[in-house]
C-alpha cells in the first residue's frame, strides 16, 4: 500500500477506533484530572503509536528493535479489533445495565444517608441540624445519573477487556502454535494407475517476519517430513517483506525436507513486494526446484507452477500457456499457483487440480465469513467449471501474530485414480 492511500484511508480509521476506545475504557470509567485517566490515555497514545510504526518498521529498523516494536504493536492490531467489536455489543446491552442498576438501589444509598442525617439534626437530642456542616448534603439527580453511567461504564470496559483479552490470547496461541495436519483425497479423471495415492505435502504462506524466524521453519519442516509425502509443494509467501540478507537464516531448514520427488516452489505476492528473484534464487540453493511458468512430468501426472499474479506489476506475471500449452491432453496436470484466483485461467487450460494459499482462511474472525464476499474459495476444496482447487489456510500470519476460526494447516493431499 503507498504511503498517500495509507494516510487517506488506514489512518482515519485508526484514529476513529483509537479515539472510540479511549472515549468508552479511559474518560467514561475515570474521573478528569484522575491518575487513572493520564496513564490510560498515555498507554492508549502509546499503542497507536506502536501499531502504525510496526509494519513500516519491519524493513526500517535493525532487527532487535523491529522485533521489540512489532510484538506489541502488531498484537495491539488485533486487540484493537476485539476491544472495538467487544465496546460496540457493549453499547447494545448499556441500557439493560443502566436500568438494572436503576432498580437495583444500588446508587440510592446516598440519598438515604441524606435522610437519616435530617432526622438525627430533628431528634431533640441530636447535636447537629438538617442544614448543619455534619449532614452530607442531599445528592443531586445529576450526580446519581453519574455515578450509575461511570459504573455501568465500568462493568462495559471489564468485560470489553476481558472478552477481547481472551480473544487475542487464544488466536496467538493457535498463530504460534503448531499447524494442524489435514488429509485429503482428490480424484482425478486423468490421473494415471501409477500415481494412484501420489501424497503431496501442501504448505502455503509461511509469512517469515520479525516475530517468527528459523525455530518455527526448523517446525514446519519436520511436520511436513512427518507426513511422508512423495513431493512437498510451498506455493508462495515464504517471507512477508524482507531481503534475503534479513530472513535468509530463517529459512534455511527447508533444506532438510525430504520427498521422493522432492519440494517444488511457486512465488506468492510477497515475495515480489521483496525481491522475489533473490528468493528464487536462495530457495534454489536450498534445493527447491522453483516452477516459474513451466512444468515437470511425474509418473502418472504432470506438474505445474505459474508465478503469482502480482507478478505482472514487476514484468515478471504468470504465462499459463508456457506451464500449461502444448500438453499430452490426456495426462492430469495439477497447478501450483499463490492465488485462489487464478484458477479462472487454469480452467481455460483444462487444469484438474490447482493448489493454492493466499487467503490465510480470512486469519480474524469476522473476515474469516466476510472473505467469501470478496474471494469466494477461501479454504478448503472446490470446483469452478472442470477444475478442483485446493485452498490451504496457510501456516503463518499477516500482521497480528493471532489466528481466530481459521486454525493453520498443512494439508496431504492424496491424488486417486479410478484406472488403478
Amino acid at each position: 500500500m503507498s504511503s498517500a492511500l495509507f494516510v487517506a484511508l488506514v489512518l482515519p480509521v485508526l484514529a476513529g477506533a483509537h479515539s472510540y476506545v479511549w472515549w468508552r475504557m479511559v474518560r467514561a470509567t475515570t474521573s478528569p484530572g484522575s491518575w487513572w485517566r493520564r496513564a490510560g490515555t498515555a498507554l492508549i497514545v502509546l499503542l497507536a503509536l506502536l501499531l502504525v510504526a510496526a509494519p513500516p518498521g519491519e524493513r526500517a529498523l535493525p532487527a532487535p528493535l523491529a522485533t521489540a516494536v512489532g510484538w506489541p504493536g502488531f498484537t495491539w492490531m488485533a486487540g484493537l479489533l476485539y476491544l472495538t467489536l467487544a465496546l460496540l455489543v457493549g453499547e447494545a446491552v448499556r441500557p439493560l445495565l443502566m436500568r438494572v442498576r436503576r432498580r437495583s438501589g444500588g446508587d440510592t444509598a446516598p440519598a438515604a444517608r441524606s435522610t437519616a442525617s435530617e432526622a438525627v439534626g430533628e431528634h431533640p437530642y441530636g447535636t447537629g441540624s438538617a442544614s448543619g456542616p455534619d449532614v452530607p448534603a442531599p445528592a443531586s439527580a445529576d450526580g446519581l445519573a453519574a455515578s450509575r453511567r461511570m459504573f455501568v461504564s465500568r462493568v462495559v470496559a471489564v468485560a470489553a477487556g476481558a472478552a477481547a483479552t481472551a480473544a487475542v490470547g487464544y488466536g496467538a496461541y493457535t498463530a504460534l502454535g503448531p499447524p494442524r495436519v489435514r488429509h485429503i483425497v482428490v480424484p482425478l479423471a486423468r490421473l494415471g494407475p501409477q500415481a494412484h495415492g501420489f501424497r503431496i505435502a501442501l504448505i502455503s504462506d509461511i509469512h517469515l517476519n520479525v516475530l517468527v524466524g528459523r525455530s518455527r521453519t526448523r517446525q514446519l519442516v519436520d511436520l511436513l517430513n512427518g507426513t511422508e509425502p512423495d513431493l512437498v509443494a510451498l506455493v508462495g509467501d515464504l517471507v512477508e517483506d524482507a531481503d534475503v540478507a534479513v530472513q535468509g537464516r530463517a529459512a534455511e531448514p527447508l533444506a532438510d525436507l525430504r520427498a521422493p520427488h522432492g519440494a517444488y516452489y511457486v512465488t506468492g505476492n510477497h515475495e515480489f513486494y521483496s525481491g522475489a528473484e533473490q528468493w528464487v534464487r536462495f530457495v534454489s540453493g536450498l534445493g527447491l526446484r522453483p516452477l516459474r511458468n513451466e512444468r515437470v512430468a511425474l509418473p502418472g501426472f504432470d506438474l505445474a507452477g505459474v508465478e503469482d499474479a502480482s507478478g505482472a506489476d514487476h514484468d515478471d506475471g504468470p504465462d499459463y500457456e508456457a506451464a500449461l500449452g502444448g500438453r499430452d491432453r490426456e495426462r492430469a496436470v495439477v497447478l501450483l499457483a499463490h492465488q485462489p484466483a487464478q484458477v479462472t485461467e487454469a480452467a481455460r487450460y483444462g487444469v484438474d487440480l490447482q493448489l493454492s494459499g493466499h487467503t490465510h482462511g480470512g486469519q480474524l474472525w469476522p473476515f474469516t465469513r466476510l472473505a467469501s464476499l470478496v474471494e469466494p474459495n477461501v479454504a478448503g476444496l472446490s470446483r469452478y467449471r472442470d477444475t478442483l482447487l485446493y485452498v490451504s489456510r496457510g501456516t503463518g500470519f499477516w500482521g497480528p501474530p493471532v489466528r481466530l476460526d481459521a486454525d493453520p494447516d498443512i494439508t496431504v493431499v492424496e491424488l486417486a485414480s479410478p484406472r488403478a
